[in-house]
């Protein structure tokens, strides 16, 4: 019989996931195929002489989905410029999805990122960019992107401009509107007294204003004509559309109708553009706060490292140093990379990646990591990870990804920002029309046409969502928390059941032996060599505790001649001429061993050790006696969670009597004990089948597919790479307070974002009928076009500041 897992494509609801388990089930061979539609992968167990993976892979084909190598799968971020609004993100968004070999595709309008998943047998990096490109903007490297900071020099460019703009537009605006406020204008331009000279003046000042707003114009008209407008192509229709009547009103002033003089618009074309110049300005200095969280991890690397090369001690670029260098470290300076302590004893300040101020301590053989500070000694240590396999720079990734993520529930500004731009038009051309049909001169109509074409901005909504989660995810990052993506951010705050792993999550996972009692003539120094000399080929944390009490003793141990785990009971070993069985008590029933000391076993695993049975040669010798100290801040974690109504529960392997006893001492009611490995994520699936959204926190290679089943999986960061790997949320530290912390921050976010649409999906709502002249038409006020920029204006900044909030997190549990 074989196993294996297959990644299926296509699947949409739970009646997909059926169709491929019935048509895989029905193929002789196959004994079980199970398909679990959150994560898209079918568990299939059949026999391989009678089938094989071609035969499944074309029962799924043939019941209409597919099956994806996930070798073939590759992921790429593309920067992409002359994107303004979420219209664009959305353009490009919809151009790349569309491609054949694209997973999926998304964009981030705050990024300005482009994260895609493709299958590379069907499409390359040229044909992504090409579609880029096609839908009328540009990609940008981004490893060229943080060179040349980006960011730093879009916003030089920017201000250029509005400086440019503000110099022409204020004398047209004291100009065009000075005279109705009592300014007295010279003659020369007085439009009573020279009305051509009053046109003139004001055309030659707004021409200046446009240039420096060209790109409003070549992005807009060019995204119009492309058939996917954008905010640029409403200020373009706009002002363009202003400034064409305000040159018909100066034709119509040389040719002698001088009442055209109070029907110029041209300052409003000028004030418009420099208000949205000033818009974008303020935006991009916001924006650069939200990625700051990223800039500080990024800054944290050294540029050089000491090392030792063909016995000298030289300097070297942060770059060119290799695994295996030995490197030195002073006092006071930064660990270059990751590595081991080969000589020397230090404090090591870690709270710029780990949230820790407390420093820890290295010895021989401690593991460090680059950009930690060295507080008080010298060390030598071998490097085991540099450039993008170091620590710090898969933090970076994983933060970078999950800034440029979406959570589902952008999925509703994603829609309406499609859509948004074209019935923006339509409602602008359509006010305009009602107004003349109700008898206004087309001045009027036109200022209700340009004043909703500008008011109606999509940028709000489009920021609404990557800015919180930016903010959010940077702040996780800051505080020891790394958060994978803007989906596990969102669920997180919805977790119902949280599912604690008990070793090395509640515990410490550094046990010890506490009692050794034998039976049947042993004696415990024999008892306990042979139990070490057998446990010193098994990874099971217990195991640690027995061989140290030895080495405690100076016990020398026995070579073992065979060795055999028995998942969930214990080991079986031979040594010389003795049979060892070194487990649970299921272990000594399973080999029909007589077990007289159950009753003292009970005892221990009332009082929180756990008991392990010893039987050599068919003959029960005794019981030694384990304890696992419990994490300084387990209780109270607990506490912070059930406060914040939040089900606990605790998942072990450990037998009952040993399982409640730790529970209750950190306040733990629920609890499944005798728990196999391969059984922790079957039971976290009976608690999700009660409706219940499920968290799950372990750090072992055992907790992975339980990590990966739960709805947010969250791995202990001083865990196995594989739980690390499969989990939603990493914690940097083993501080179980940082569980409670997480959902905080995620409430926190989610909330924000709620908040954020709401002002920009209220803010078009208000605005674009005000704009239309609904107020008007009840007798009150028309808006201007220059206030209707200004607000347009407002709106993207107040959901921008209203994100930067969220810097102010911090942990109630703290």
């Amino acid at each position: 019989m074989k196993t294996e897992k297959y990644n299926i494509t296509g699947m949409t609801c739970a009646s997909c996931a059926n169709a491929v388990e019935r048509s895989v089930s029905k193929l002789d061979g196959v004994e079980t195929a199970n398909v679990n539609l959150a994560t898209e992968v079918m568990t299939v167990k059949y026999n391989n002489d009678l089938i094989n993976s071609e035969n499944i892979v074309h029962a799924v084909e043939d019941s209409g989905y597919g099956v994806r190598n996930e070798e073939d799968i590759k992921k790429v971020v593309v920067g992409i410029g002359g994107m303004t609004c979420a219209s664009c993100a959305n353009a490009v968004e919809k151009a790349l999805n569309r491609l054949e070999g694209v997973d999926i595709a998304n964009v981030n309008l705050a990024t300005e990122k482009a994260t895609i998943s493709y299958n590379s047998n069907s499409l390359n990096i040229k044909g992504i960019k090409e579609a880029i490109i096609e839908s009328g903007y540009e990609p940008i490297d981004v490893e060229m992107m943080g060179k040349t900071d980006h960011k730093y020099q879009e916003q030089k460019v920017l201000l250029r401009k509005l400086i440019i703009s503000t110099i022409f537009t204020i004398p047209l605006f004291i100009i065009a509107m000075g005279h109705m406020i009592g300014m007295p204008l010279p003659e020369i331009i007085d439009p009573a007294h020279n009305p051509v000279n009053y046109a003139l003046i004001q055309l030659i000042l707004t021409i200046p204003t446009m240039i420096a707003g060209y790109k409003f114009y070549t992005s807009g008209f060019k995204n119009l004509f492309k058939g996917h407008p954008n905010m640029d192509s409403l200020i373009a229709i706009g002002t363009s559309a202003a400034f064409l009547y305000g040159i018909f009103s100066t034709i119509q002033i040389i040719l002698g109708d001088s009442s055209y003089a109070m029907e110029l618009y041209f300052e409003s074309v000028g004030v418009i553009i420099t208000l949205i110049l000033l818009g974008k300005y303020l935006e991009s200095l916001t924006k650069g706060k939200t990625s700051e969280a990223i800039k500080k991890l990024m800054g944290l690397s050294p540029k050089t490292a000491t090392v030792e090369r063909d016995g000298n001690i030289i300097e070297i670029a942060i770059e060119e140093v290799e695994v295996n260098d030995i490197i030195h470290v002073k006092p006071g300076e930064k660990i270059p990379v990751d590595g081991v302590v080969i000589e020397g004893k230090t404090s090591v300040d870690e709270s710029m990646l780990t949230g820790e101020s407390m420093p820890v301590e290295k010895s021989i053989g401690s593991n460090v990591v680059g950009a930690s500070i060295n507080k008080n000694g010298f060390i030598k240590f071998r490097a085991t990870k540099v450039g993008k396999d170091t620590a710090l720079s898969q933090i970076i990734k994983l933060v970078e990804e999950a800034q440029g993520s979406k959570a589902p529930i952008a999925k509703l500004a994603d829609i309406i920002s499609g859509i948004f731009v074209p019935i923006v038009i339509v409602i602008a051309l359509v006010s305009g029309a009602i107004w003349l049909i109700a008898g206004k001169d087309i001045s009027f109509a036109m200022t209700i046409m340009v004043s909703v074409l500008v008011i109606a901005c999509p940028c709000a909504l489009g920021l609404a969502t990557p800015t919180a989660i930016m903010v959010g995810t940077g702040i996780g990052a800051e505080n020891g928390i790394l958060i994978k993506g803007g989906e596990s951010l969102e669920t997180s705050h919805k977790i119902q059941t949280i599912i604690f792993d008990k070793t090395g999550t509640i515990t410490e996972g550094k046990p010890q032996v506490t009692d050794i009692i034998t039976t049947n003539g042993f004696t415990e120094t024999e008892m306990l060599r042979y139990a070490a000399s057998a446990e010193v080929a098994s990874e099971h944390p217990l195991a640690d505790a027995i061989i140290s009490e030895a080495k405690k003793r100076n016990l020398t141990l026995r070579s073992i001649d065979d060795f055999a785990a028995i998942p969930g009971h214990g080991i079986k070993v031979r040594i010389e001429d003795y049979d060892l069985l070194l487990g649970n008590a299921k272990l000594l029933a399973d080999n029909n061993i007589e077990n007289d000391l159950n009753n003292i076993s009970e005892d221990l695993a009332d009082s929180g050790k756990t008991p392990m049975f010893i039987a050599i040669n068919n003959k029960l010798a005794g019981i030694i006696a384990v304890a696992d100290v419990l994490k300084p801040g387990s209780k109270k974690a607990i506490k912070a969670l059930k406060d914040m109504g939040i089900e606990v529960v605790m998942i072990t392997g450990d037998n009952a009597r040993t399982a409640k006893a730790i529970a209750s001492s950190v306040g733990i009611d629920n609890v499944l004990a005798d728990v196999l490995p391969e059984d922790k994520a079957n039971k976290v699936k009976e608690i999700q089948s009660q409706q219940k959204v499920v968290g799950m926190v372990g750090d072992g290679i055992n907790d992975a597919p339980a990590l990966a089943q739960a709805d947010v999986g969250i791995a202990i960061g001083t865990g196995t790479d594989v739980a690390i790997e499969s989990a939603d949320i990493v914690l940097m530290r083993s501080d179980l307070n940082d569980v409670a912390t997480a959902i905080q921050l995620s409430n926190k976010t989610i909330k924000n974002i709620k908040e954020n649409l709401f002002w920009a999906f209220a803010y078009n709502t208000i605005g674009i009928p005000i704009a239309a002249g609904l107020l008007y038409a009840f007798g009150g006020p028309r808006l201007n076009p220059m206030i209707a920029a200004a607000a347009m204006a407002f709106s993207s900044i107040s959901v921008l500041l209203n994100a930067l909030r969220l810097k102010r997190f911090k942990p109630i549990n703290k």
